[in-house]
């Protein structure tokens, strides 16, 4: 096996008038992070130049275009570590279709389950709890009124203001009443960046935990290997010192400083174990082929939500030169059954699929 890590260099298309905001530098960052962790692992990885620099990351990745993932086969890859945004006419669909093994989510289930409106009707209508919402598009005519009618004897502020295809809490705003409501839409709407359209969802005050969810494979741990025949899920990871009940992205604070795996006590109650069921169920729903990332939270009852479901959950971990302090959400999960970061990507690995 040799490992190619991609990067994304392009934005999107734009999926039914509605664009997913890119990240500067397309996750190089955290790619970067895979295939040093992987190297030093004695994976044997492919990378755009002989002897990549730790503190380059972009020498440790190859671009997701067509000429991209061609360099990386032609260095000797035979998996691609998909990394990156995916959509069905993803140039990585090429290579897929020629019977290329990756490691990643299916580009056809991304576009698909990266619309947060449909992702959360589905699994709504499978019976998992999902926050009342409401779709506001550039087109209506937007009234508070209409919006009160949807949500009927649930219309209560605050609300929060979110895009269809985010990325993390990138324009994910909390609004307190109707003045601020009008102001963030007569703001979004008309914006480019969100599209032709935005969510409102009621605003969940209580705990906020992180699950990741990983697919059913042989996963190797330091007693035992073990093979999971449905989905199951890490530690959750619960959240704290929220920004206008935001949890910030974690470009801007490293989530081990607003972060933490909960107690095996915490893990062991009913209601815990309930809601990673829900997690796994939600996790087959989207056909998920990698780890997910599921964020939940409590309303004013102590009753768990799912209110956003990651397709592609960040991947950053230490071992670079200076990276010291960003860890993904997904890696301090994993360090609680004993896997370092490097494991964590190691069992990853060993999910590799092809069409």
């Amino acid at each position: 096996m040799t490992v190619g890590v991609l990067y994304q260099v392009n934005l999107p298309p734009l999926i039914d008038g509605i664009p997913k905001p890119m990240k500067p530098e397309g996750y190089a960052d955290s790619g970067a992070d895979i295939a040093f962790a992987l190297n030093n692992a004695n994976i044997k990885i492919v990378t755009p130049v002989v002897e990549p620099n730790s503190k380059i990351q972009t020498q440790w990745v190859f671009a997701d275009t067509e000429e991209g993932i061609c360099i990386a086969l032609s260095k000797g890859a035979n998996v691609l570590w998909l990394n990156t945004v995916l959509y069905s006419s993803h140039p990585i669909e090429k290579y897929l279709n020629q019977g290329g093994w990756v490691i990643g989510q299916d580009p056809v289930c991304v576009e698909k389950y990266d619309d947060k409106w449909q992702t959360n009707q589905l699994l709504k209508s499978h019976g998992l709890p999902i926050p009342h919402e409401y779709i506001i598009n550039r087109s209506d005519k937007f009234q508070v009124q209409t919006i009160r009618d949807h949500f009927n004897q649930n219309f209560s502020f605050p609300f929060v203001v979110k895009p269809i295809r985010g990325r993390g809490s990138i324009g994910v705003t909390m609004v307190h009443n109707e003045q601020e409501l009008n102001r963030i839409l007569s703001f979004k709407l008309p914006s480019s960046e969100f599209g032709d359209a935005v969510i409102l969802e009621h605003y969940l005050p209580g705990q906020e935990l992180t699950i990741t969810v990983m697919p059913p494979g042989n996963y190797s741990f330091k007693s035992k290997d073990q093979y999971y025949s449905d989905y199951w899920c890490l530690p959750p990871v619960k959240r704290f010192s929220h920004k206008n009940g935001v949890a910030p992205y974690n470009g801007t604070v490293a989530v081990i400083k607003n972060s933490q795996v909960l107690t095996d006590e915490e893990i062991e109650d009913s209601v815990i174990e309930n809601l990673m069921f829900q997690c796994t169920k939600a996790a087959k729903l989207v056909e998920a082929r990698a780890p997910i990332r599921i964020d939940c939270r409590q309303d004013v009852n102590g009753d768990y939500f799912l209110f956003d479901l990651n397709m592609k959950p960040n991947m950053t971990g230490s071992g670079r030169p200076g990276r010291e302090n960003q860890e993904s959400l997904s890696a301090l999960a994993a360090k609680k059954i004993g896997w370092s970061y490097t494991e964590l990507l190691l069992n990853i690995l060993q999910q590799a699929w092809k069409r």
